[in-house]
């Protein structure tokens, strides 16, 4: 298959399988999601799903309420997710930043998200995606690696296969493709349950094919 074919087969056999792509992390407006995303980092979307009730129950759920709040009460919270310090930390000073500068509200420019504490391209990324509804692909370790597998990328980073993603496939796919992937890496194509060889999508692809080697992000 040409590199169209492949892109063109993927889209379609996800459609497929995935024709509904609810967001994984549980939240009620545009700042929520935003610390939800930001305590996903080295962390399953299940574990941030239990944590996130509690902080916006018990610290608040807007950005005046977290940055009243000590870092170490976060912490004491949102521990259960990892990189417990780091992330309160980053959570009371984005909700200051947000409370001082921004009039309680997130922005939905990339580049400013990208200048909040904690936030880094893919978070920013996955935010005006799924709360503004512009146009993004975040790109994972996991989706680089399937988008290696898959023969849709040569970039050595995230950044670069992103950018390969996002000329690959049309613009308008491009906020449904990333959970699509996401989806299908979690449930067929896993980091260690699939090395190229195993999984429907890579057997159509490049049937018999020997393990992919694949180069970490």
């Amino acid at each position: 298959m040409t590199l169209a074919e492949r892109a063109r087969f993927i889209q379609q056999r996800l459609e497929q399988l995935y024709p509904e792509t609810p967001i994984p992390l549980d939240h009620e407006d545009a700042f929520t999601l935003l610390i939800a995303v930001l305590l996903s980092a080295q962390c399953t979307d299940a574990r941030v799903n239990q944590v996130t009730p509690r902080l916006f129950f018990e610290l608040g759920n807007r950005p005046e309420q977290l940055a009243a709040r000590t870092p170490t009460e976060i912490e004491a919270i949102i521990r259960p997710c990892g990189l417990g310090p780091q992330k309160a930390r980053a959570i009371q000073g984005l909700s200051q930043i947000l409370t001082q500068q921004h009039n309680g509200q997130v922005p939905d420019q990339l580049e400013v998200l990208e200048t909040l504490p904690g936030v880094g391209h893919k978070t920013a990324q996955v935010v005006v995606a799924q709360a503004f509804g512009q146009p993004a692909f975040p790109v994972d370790t996991h989706i680089h690696r399937l988008a290696q597998r898959w023969k849709l990328t040569r970039g050595s980073s995230v950044l670069q296969t992103e950018r390969d993603l996002k000329k690959i496939f049309p613009k308008e796919h491009w906020n449904k493709l990333h959970l699509q992937i996401i989806f299908y890496g979690r449930e067929h194509c896993t980091a260690r349950g699939c090395d190229g060889t195993r999984c429907e999508i890579c057997q159509t692809l490049f049937p018999q094919r020997r393990p992919v080697k694949t180069r970490k992000a």
